[in-house]
């Protein structure tokens, strides 16, 4: 199993703009379906998102994730309009 400390870092090494516009990111690790939950907030503003255990561990090897990338630019995108 993936250590959380260690992906949130990753995470936030590889897509900087999410610490940089005050976004907080949690993962919680999904039993019943074998999958990271990835929740981004801000303010009132909340997007959760997946990562499989094999997106998890691309990530962890310093690889970005595409669909995840693309999820936390909409979400910034997202709040960016309001």
């Amino acid at each position: 199993m993936i250590d959380i400390v260690k992906l949130c870092k990753k995470i936030q090494e590889l897509y900087p703009d999410i610490g940089q516009s005050g976004i907080d990111l949690e993962f919680e690790f999904d039993q019943n379906h074998q999958r990271w939950v990835v929740d981004l907030k801000k303010d009132n503003h909340r997007l959760k998102t997946f990562l499989e255990e094999g997106d998890a561990e691309f990530c962890i090897s310093g690889r970005q994730y595409a669909g995840l990338g693309i999820k936390i630019s909409q979400f910034m995108n997202n709040i960016a309009k309001i």
